[in-house]
């Protein structure tokens, strides 16, 4: 009876995109943006920019980015008995008698809760719940516009990992799906991992999942570019946080040779002390040559670097990388290489931002992943259908390949349902499908 819909601007461009969803003021500097500077993601952001309702980035948010409606008219007293009493005793007491009838009956079966608690927005840091609100608005957007799926923001008054998961838990019942965001390292792991384990619907942290998804597609057809394959290559990665772990593992997963991971004390080893458990386990699916030290020392003769932290590369380690080598700097706004820096010494470069080419964006993945799921009734997300995402998600490209185009626009239209065709056959492959054989990515 009920869905949602875009309140304000249509999003038929990079430039409304960008003010819907990031929020950067056109006409300023994107390393600027409306913040003047912030805190580490555990911090309060401070010092923001000052307040201006006449611009467009504010106008196009006024009274925010969504609202409901209904798919009934009620236009006579017999529509409204229908569609509410006494009509709807009937369809709640067979709901009641057979709850898988809800997802014929309801929109909960394709409702998205986009559940936060506001604690790593963006690059504003810990911001809080209400202040995460317009982001998470912006992802409801997405996930209509790109994917055709309703979206509902959740923002919890609590950074608690015990209290979040129990109170999604208790939400559950009226969504299809959950997907996670923003939500701050490392607790953001453990609140993925209890949730997939408590709920029979797909659990999806955006920030490590989409990310890491639209890189491994990126990286499959920069190969091409490069004449490697994945088993040959080392890539180093800088940034041990929810993105960086995330990409560690899909490359592991889908072949490649060996990965590499840093954080701001140098290289993750075996031999590392004190490291937290999530780095613990990292340090023994990657790195099988134990390298130690720094992350210059790292790139000499590395074949991929990709970065998601933050830090600033100097130009002299980049230099000391493979010839014919690969760059994703992905930290938005300010790539840790710069793509000018990177593309003197690199083959195929790769960054978070619209205004250069191959912008790594999660706006390629999720609202695909979700459909995908939802159309053949998946009780999951598993590892087999986010690698058969990227394939997909890769695959779009097709004889447009070059060095500029090692991913799709994300206005390409056959992007979404070429990821939610191959998300849905790898669901029913893994047996978490409670469909066999829909029409998949349609209606």
């Amino acid at each position: 009876m009920v869905g949602v819909t875009v309140l304000v601007c249509p999003l038929w461009q990079t430039q409304t995109l960008t003010q819907i969803f990031v929020g950067r003021l056109p006409g300023r500097p994107a390393e600027t943006g409306l913040v003047a500077s912030t805190t580490s993601h555990r911090g309060k952001a401070t010092d923001l920019s000052p307040y201006e309702p006449d611009h467009p980035v504010f106008r196009a948010h006024e009274g925010g980015k969504l609202e409901v409606h209904g798919t009934r008219e009620l236009r006579t007293r017999e529509d409204l008995s229908l569609a509410y009493t006494p009509g709807v005793a009937e369809v709640c007491s067979a709901i009641a008698a057979d709850p898988a009838l809800a997802t014929r009956y309801t929109w909960a079966s394709r409702l998205v809760a986009v559940v936060t608690d506001g604690t790593a927005v963006l690059g504003l840091g810990n911001i809080g719940p209400t202040a995460a609100l317009p982001v998470m608005e912006g992802k409801a957007v997405l996930f209509r516009r790109f994917g055709g799926l309703s979206a509902v923001p959740v923002a919890l008054a609590t950074t608690d990992v015990d209290e979040i998961v129990e109170t999604v838990t208790r939400l559950a019942p009226s969504f299809g799906g959950i997907n996670l965001e923003d939500i701050s390292s490392p607790r953001c792991f453990e609140v993925e991992d209890r949730l997939r384990a408590a709920l029979s619907i797909p659990v999806f942290h955006d920030d490590q999942h989409g990310t890491a998804i639209v890189v491994l597609a990126a990286l499959r057809n920069a190969t091409v570019l490069v004449d490697r394959k994945l088993c040959d290559l080392r890539v180093v990665i800088s940034g041990a946080g929810a993105a960086g772990v995330a990409c560690a593992r899909i490359l592991v997963g889908a072949g490649v040779g060996d990965v590499v991971v840093a954080d701001s004390r140098g290289v993750i080893h075996r031999g590392r002390p004190n490291l937290s458990p999530v780095k613990q386990a990292l340090a023994e699916q990657t790195n099988r040559e134990g390298m130690t030290g720094s992350l210059a020392d790292a790139l000499a003769g590395t074949d991929v670097f990709l970065g998601v932290s933050g830090g600033q590369v100097p130009e002299y380690a980049v230099a000391t990388m493979a010839r014919e080598s690969i760059i994703f700097a992905l930290a938005n706004p300010n790539p840790e290489i710069h793509p000018e820096v990177a593309r003197r010494h690199a083959r195929v470069v790769a960054t978070g931002r619209s205004d250069f080419p191959n912008q790594i964006n999660n706006v390629l993945a999720f609202p695909g992943i979700f459909r995908g799921a939802f159309d053949v009734q998946a009780s999951a997300i598993t590892e087999q259908m986010k690698l058969a995402a990227a394939d997909a998600l890769a695959g779009v490209v097709g004889p447009d390949l070059t060095e500029d185009c090692v991913i799709p626009s994300v206005f390409d239209e056959r992007v979404a349902p070429a990821v939610a065709d191959a998300v849905g056959r790898a669901a029913q492959a893994d047996g978490v499908a409670a469909l066999a054989g829909p029409a998949l990515g349609s209606g």
